[in-house]
């Protein structure tokens, strides 16, 4: 009989299989039972070397145990415990085996060392020893991790399961879960989770069928990320707890997590170490409640929330959400701006201070409530872009420059809401659009679940006003959309010259433009932007606006000008003197970033009796217009007998496309009428003494243009003719 196992059978049918907490004590009793009706001491001269022991089941609430062998090698003193399938609540696993590299029993206890792990015929990196007291005793489990990681767990007679986790690391969490919960253990290397893990866990059975759960740890140098950028996590550290607590059908619970380093980004938000959260509710095994949460985090007196979220469906029924007391300067550029315009989060400014109130219902928005005292609103230039200095007054930056579009102080509420109507009843007290100031106004407006309705809003500008008639705006995904009018009540040209810090001019600009159109991306106004300057008039039409408010906008139009003043327009901008009128066209204007890049534009000096005279300074300043050597040698001689010439008629022509001007003057065009030497007219001679201006360059660089007007209109500065 020597070295033959003794078998053990497993129960015969109607048996009623081992439950409750008589596993595993059940399973060790057995053992002992073997060896002491054998007699044969395990560590001793082997009679029977090999003991087998099979059991068809094993169960205990939410744990199922089928189709276990237990086989005891005494001449080794190793064993093997194999469990055909194991059940843990709704999940399953086939085929583990634990193979001890010493197994021994004696002094009532029941001793597993350095066992291998083993399931579905995979090796688990883990080393595992398995201690169990024989009577009443508890059941001590270790396992050691391949990167040094250590897990404690003992259960004790009275129920009680205690686990603590040393220096648990992502890496070999995830190779330990693979058998187990390949799907969290594949998330886990997809996001390249980082960080130690210390936590301490404690169970134990209550009175009455209740029982009691608390996890409290730390993780350290925690960490995530993502292949697209959109998610990531550096030195994350934090302080956790959580308490569960069976009572009846459901449990209550508790949590605590006190984030005290590191960053995480996660779009369009960054968000920094510091928020505190304590929060609790109830789970009936189908619906978590979140009865109350509180979040400290700078910049608010208090953050509550309470919802419930449905784990069967994996959607939110309903939450919650009220701020009180939040700093917009604090709060605004960190939580607010990448929310509102993520692509230019930086260039917007807060302040003031804010209440809010948010309701969402099955993980939609249903109700907003905003509450503004003080509040203050800016949007800055783009980098590298257009700016004004400005002296710290309202509406400039912290830099000092002067902001394209500000508003501020507002006061009021807005309550909106996707089941009905809303409304914003708002108190702005003033603001700025790019250099001009705007006054004290009330903004009124019904609020739709998806847009806005706006009857009429006026909005002062210097001596006049900007005024909003039935606008009416809509969000979908693909951005704001709408339609309205629009009517500029006259501003006085002298008053928007200067706040412009432009020459001074004579006139009132005003606009009546009635089918203002928004979509995404777009801004097209029909009608007409009329200004009326230098004795004459002058209006814009067919504008329209591409990405108005992104960084590369782009703007075409036409504008006309009839009977402008020469003698006004050439002393207002210190040109020199011309007297007589003219009329001009700009077409196919197209302005990126608010700079010209395309136009076609030509000025005519207007058919008439009307006396005409040019001032010694603006021929020259024509003639460099025009290119160098512009004039006669005759004609230079005669520069210096006479301060003013007559003239008969004027006329300049620039036709812009990738970057080159094509000039031409008093011929058809550019490139027709030319004269026998190749230049063209640009004023042709007419009474005593007459003179003509030449011009010789048909191709000039725009920004050298730009560069020569800005010289030649410059006070005490004229150019010389060679």
């Amino acid at each position: 009989m020597a070295g033959r196992p003794i078998r053990v059978p497993a129960p015969a049918a109607g048996h009623e299989p081992l439950r409750g907490n008589r596993f595993p004590r059940a399973l060790v009793s057995m053992l002992v039972l073997l060896v002491l009706a054998t007699a044969v001491p395990i560590a001793g001269a082997a009679v029977f070397r090999v003991l087998a022991l099979q059991i068809g089941e094993i169960s205990r609430p939410g744990l199922v145990v089928q189709e276990l062998r237990v086989r005891l090698d005494a001449h080794e003193q190793g064993g093997e415990l194999a469990i055909g399938r194991l059940q843990v609540g709704a999940r399953e696993w086939r085929a583990l085996s634990l193979r001890c590299g010493r197994l021994r029993i004696d002094d009532g206890a029941f001793a597993c060392t350095a066992a291998r792990v083993d399931l579905g015929g995979r090796r688990l990196p883990v080393e595992a020893d398995v201690e169990v007291t024989l009577g009443v005793g508890p059941v001590r489990v270790v396992l050691r991790l391949a990167d040094g990681g250590r897990i404690d767990a003992a259960l004790q007679a009275d129920g009680r399961f205690r686990a603590n986790l040393h220096r648990l690391t992502s890496p070999a969490a995830a190779a330990v879960l693979e058998p187990w919960h390949a799907e969290l253990a594949s998330r886990l290397r997809d996001l390249e989770a980082a960080g130690v893990l210390d936590a301490e866990l404690d169970y134990r059975l209550g009175e009455g069928g209740g029982a009691f759960a608390q996890l409290r740890g730390r993780l350290s140098g925690g960490g995530f990320g993502r292949a697209d950028g959109l998610l990531a996590a550096e030195g994350v550290g934090a302080a956790f707890a959580f308490e569960v607590r069976a009572t009846g059908a459901a449990w209550s619970w508790s949590a605590q997590l006190d984030w005290d380093a590191g960053a995480a980004y996660v779009h369009p938000l960054l968000v920094e170490a510091g928020p505190r959260l304590h929060a609790r509710g109830r789970f009936d095994g189908r619906r978590i409640e979140l009865e109350a949460a509180e979040l400290a985090i700078d910049g608010l007196e208090l953050a509550t929330a309470r919802g419930v979220f449905d784990s069967s469906t994996r959607t939110l029924e309903a939450l919650v959400v009220e701020l009180t007391g939040a700093d917009l300067p604090r709060i605004g550029p960190r939580w607010l701006a990448p929310l509102l315009v993520p692509a230019n989060a930086q260039r917007l400014r807060f302040e003031g201070r804010a209440d809010l109130r948010a309701e969402l219902r099955a993980g939609r928005l249903e109700t907003l409530g905003v509450e503004l005292r003080g509040a203050g609103f800016g949007l800055a230039p783009p980098q590298g872009g257009y700016s004004a200095d400005g002296e710290g007054e309202a509406g400039s930056g912290a830099n000092g420059e002067a902001e394209l579009l500000a508003f501020g102080p507002v006061d009021g509420l807005v309550r909106w809401s996707s089941r009905g109507s809303g409304t914003a009843a708002l108190q702005v007290g003033g603001g700025r659009w790019e250099k001009l100031a705007l006054g004290a106004f009330a903004l009124d407006a019904a609020l739709e679940p998806a847009g806005l309705r706006l009857a009429r809003v006026r909005v002062p500008v210097l001596d006049g006003a900007l005024v909003l008639e039935d606008l009416a705006l809509g969000w979908s995904a693909a951005g704001w959309e709408g339609s309205g009018g629009v009517v500029l009540e006259p501003v006085s040209m002298p008053s928007l010259t200067e706040a412009l810090g432009l020459p001074g001019m004579a006139g009132v600009m005003s606009a009546a433009l009635p089918g203002v159109r928004l979509s995404p991306g777009e801004l097209v106004l029909d009608g007409t932007l009329a200004v009326s300057v230098f004795g004459g008039w002058l209006q814009a039409s067919g504008l329209r606006v591409r990405e108005p408010f992104g960084v590369a906008s782009h703007l075409t139009g036409e504008i006309e000008a009839r009977h402008i003043d020469l003698a006004q327009l050439t002393e207002t901008f210190s040109f020199g003197s011309i007297t007589g009128h003219i009329d001009a066209d700009v077409r196919g204007l197209e302005l990126s970033s608010w700079r010209p890049t395309a136009f076609d534009a030509r000025i005519a000096s207007i058919e008439g009796d009307e006396r005409r005279r040019i001032s010694q300074r603006a021929v020259e300043n024509l003639s460099a217009l025009g290119g160098g050597g512009a004039l006669a040698v005759v004609q230079r001689s005669v520069l210096r007998l006479f301060e003013n010439f007559g003239y008969r008629e004027l006329g300049l022509r620039c036709r812009l496309a990738n970057g080159v001007c094509e000039m031409g003057g008093l011929d058809a065009g550019p490139d027709s009428g030319a004269r026998a030497d190749g230049g063209f007219a640009i004023v042709r001679g007419g009474g005593i003494p007459a003179l003509d201006v030449i011009g010789y360059n048909r191709r000039v660089d725009w920004s050298e243009l730009v560069a020569r007007l800005q010289r030649v209109v410059a006070e005490d500065v004229s150019p010389t003719i060679d």
